[in-house]
């Protein structure tokens, strides 16, 4: 039996609603809507008594699965590992495919983003590398490289 109908969307808590936007905004993707959620839906949802947090939708340029970012006014936010690893438990990495991975490379750190580890190259057809981004999040850019990804 199929449940599943589509994948929706990935949500990620951050501390800051404003820089996290952003940083995704840079990479490219689009903000959809904001909003403010609050009360017994959220918080029988959550399970978190007092509930009250403001969300950001972002949507890829292609429309494929969302991104969901939500930040807590009330309570405020429990820290996760800044500096996780792929072994830990939990949601490992957001992935996102882009055309010029060294141009993103360049602009992240720019900003202050760099790398988890290096640029790993996959039998010539695919590079990819692991950027932590506000709050630590592990966001892994890959570019298409050989005739496989043409």
């Amino acid at each position: 039996m199929t449940h599943v109908r589509r994948f929706d969307h990935v949500g990620l808590t951050v501390s800051d609603l404003e820089v996290a936007t952003a940083f995704f905004v840079s990479l490219g993707l689009e903000v959809e809507g904001t909003g403010s959620v609050q009360g017994e839906f959220v918080e029988t949802v959550c399970a978190v008594p007092g509930a009250h947090c403001e969300i950001a939708m972002l949507r890829p340029p292609d429309g494929g699965c969302r991104l969901e970012l939500s930040s807590f006014v009330t309570p405020g936010h429990q820290p996760g590992s800044p500096t996780a690893l792929a072994t830990e438990l939990g949601l490992r990495n957001v992935s996102f495919e882009v055309d010029d991975l060294d141009a993103v490379l360049a602009e992240l750190a720019a900003d202050g983003y760099g790398l988890v580890g290096g640029v790993g190259d996959y039998e010539g057809s695919v590079r990819m590398a692991y950027v932590r981004g506000p709050d630590g999040i592990v966001v892994s850019l890959f570019e298409q490289t050989g005739a496989s990804g043409s």
